[in-house]
């Protein structure tokens, strides 16, 4: 059976440069950082007192103050990011069977804040145990995509993805594959995160993985600079329409790109540690050039995982290089993370709407914040550094890993290439 094609027809954003697909994009090329101190707790005692978080987001603007209490940070931003990819798609929902519309949604965490909080009252209490009704709904992973679907009645394939934070990648090549082999016409894919807690700020300090540039957290997430000492927390969502190509055809939909291929590997190797010769990374891009049916020597642009640790970027430098070999010299390679931080189980999201954009406006976004070549990473390669580079971007790949070694790829090319 020959696959079904699939495009991208909406996309909607929610991150700490922007609350909109249009403000993210703005930001991305301005080169804007998304770090500051820490606003939502006093964090004057960890080790780490900023984060990228969202910047004038208030709920009340979008639901009404008993949803507000009912859904997680996290289920928020997954339906307002959503509500914008629904609307930028143009889909008539009156016109389309909703038995054919999906919902797969990552989330690395989920409501890691309302399993906090509730247990945090519980510990000022008698000992008696009251809880939240809303405690277990609220802070599952799968809620958001439950959500998702309740609001607009999609009665399609309904679960959640949970690889770290290769988790909305994995919703999006999930979703890929459901049109691909015609159970859908048309899903939603994404993912959000509400990571920047005391939880999880206190979690990632006592793994060393934050970076600890109190003094300066606009230039704290810093990929590939050699003085670079850990990632910088995100939080948000960012939402994709799929759409199998000829269904986007017919009814005349506006078509960013064409999903043409994911990629799916381990490393096997380390609880948090990428394998340090890149192996998966590798298996992972190689898996994706294969099942999207590209040449390495075609690649324009990849957006790397590129974190701002000092293992991890050097890993995948290593495998990109090992996978396109010569051709590497010729392919922008850009960290988006320099900007938004690291939005953990909603990274892949948002980094595939930059990759999308790119091709639809042939500009590629900088990665910020380098100062000092580290003599681990070849220098020779296009990182992109300082300021957007405008190029025509034909295909377009985006590297995501998770702790536990999940790793997966998605690769976007211009339509009709």
């Amino acid at each position: 059976m020959k696959s079904k094609r699939v495009v991208i027809t909406g996309l909607g954003a929610l991150t700490p440069i922007g609350n909109t697909l249009i403000d993210y994009w703005t930001g991305l090329i301005k080169g804007q950082s998304g770090g500051a101190p820490i606003t939502y707790f006093d964090a004057s005692k960890f080790k780490t007192q900023f984060a990228c978080e969202l910047k004038g987001f208030d709920p009340l603007n979008f639901f009404d103050r008993k949803d507000v209490r009912k859904y997680d940070r996290f289920t928020q931003y997954a339906l307002v990011s959503t509500d914008e990819a629904v609307i930028d798609s143009g889909i008539n929902l009156e016109k389309e069977d909703k038995d054919r519309i999906g919902v797969i949604w990552g989330s690395g965490i989920g409501g890691l804040e309302t399993f906090q909080n509730e247990v945090i009252e519980f510990q000022k209490g008698d000992g008696t145990p009251r809880f939240n009704p809303f405690f277990i709904p609220k802070f599952i992973p799968d809620i958001a995509a439950g959500m998702i679907s309740i609001k607009y009645g999609f009665a399609g394939p309904n679960f959640a993805t949970v690889s770290a934070c290769a988790s909305s990648s994995n919703a999006i090549i999930d979703a890929l594959n459901y049109i691909r082999l015609g159970y859908s016409d048309i899903m939603i894919a994404g993912g959000s995160e509400a990571g920047v807690t005391i939880a999880s700020v206190g979690g990632f300090n006592a793994l060393h993985a934050l970076s600890k540039r109190n003094d300066d957290p606009s230039k704290a997430s810093r990929p590939f600079d050699k003085d670079r000492d850990g990632f910088v927390l995100g939080e948000g969502a960012g939402s994709l329409v799929l759409e199998e190509y000829e269904h986007a055809i017919a009814r005349g939909a506006k078509i960013y790109a064409e999903l043409a291929g994911g990629g799916l590997s381990a490393d096997a190797y380390h609880m948090t540690a990428p394998h340090p010769e890149g192996l998966g990374a590798i298996k992972v891009m190689r898996n994706c050039l294969k099942d999207s049916n590209t040449n390495p020597q075609d690649l324009d642009l990849i957006n790397v995982h590129g974190t701002s640790t000092t293992l991890g970027d050097i890993a995948e430098i290593r495998a990109v290089k090992e996978v396109f070999g010569e051709h590497v010299y010729g392919i922008n390679i850009n960290s988006t993370k320099s900007m938004t931080g690291h939005l953990l189980g909603a990274a892949g999201a948002i980094e595939a709407i930059a990759c999308i954009m790119s091709i639809k406006e042939g500009i590629i976004p900088p990665t910020i914040n380098h100062e000092n070549d580290d003599e681990n990473i070849d220098s020779k390669l296009n990182f992109t550094y300082g300021k957007a580079q405008k190029r025509n971007v034909n295909i377009a790949m985006s590297n995501t890993f998770g702790f536990g070694g999940h790793n997966a790829c998605v690769l976007f090319k211009k339509l009709n290439l």
